[in-house]
């Protein structure tokens, strides 16, 4: 079995932000030189997600006006979190529905996605660099 793994690097200067890293992955992905297997791909920042959805901006715009109902940046008293002298407890938050990591099979070489389907970065407290994690096994 083969194994491979790799580090991307965002530097988001805004708050926040989805970013298709779709090319970034496969481009691990052929590297890594597995056709059959899995690859998961993480974010390393508790202030950050990695998942999977169509990329299309209505959709994106969608997601940003949804978080911030769910979890809005301010106030920022709203959150205990913040007391510790941060001012990113709603990123916390945003984090936690948009999930940590995608898993996706490896058939002959290629992501098997259903149509559509591409790998996000999303970005909830921006203005420093993060690592997003790929690590691929199998044949």
């Amino acid at each position: 079995m083969k194994s491979f793994r790799k580090e991307l690097w965002f530097d988001i200067p805004g708050r926040r932000a989805f970013v298709n890293i779709t090319p970034q992955v496969e481009s691990c992905l052929r590297d890594s030189g597995v056709r059959e297997g899995l690859l998961l791909c993480n974010a390393m920042h508790i202030t950050a997600s990695v998942f999977i959805n169509d990329d299309e901006s209505g959709l994106h715009e969608d997601y940003e006006r949804w978080l911030e109902r769910l979890a809005p940046h301010e106030p920022v008293s709203q959150y205990l979190h913040n007391r510790t002298g941060e001012d990113n407890g709603d990123a916390h938050l945003k984090r936690q529905v948009m999930g940590r990591e995608v898993v996706v099979a490896v058939t002959g070489g290629k992501l098997d996605f259903g149509p559509w389907e591409k790998i996000f970065y999303g970005e909830f407290d921006g203005g420093r660099r993060k690592r997003v994690l790929v690590k691929v096994i199998g044949e």
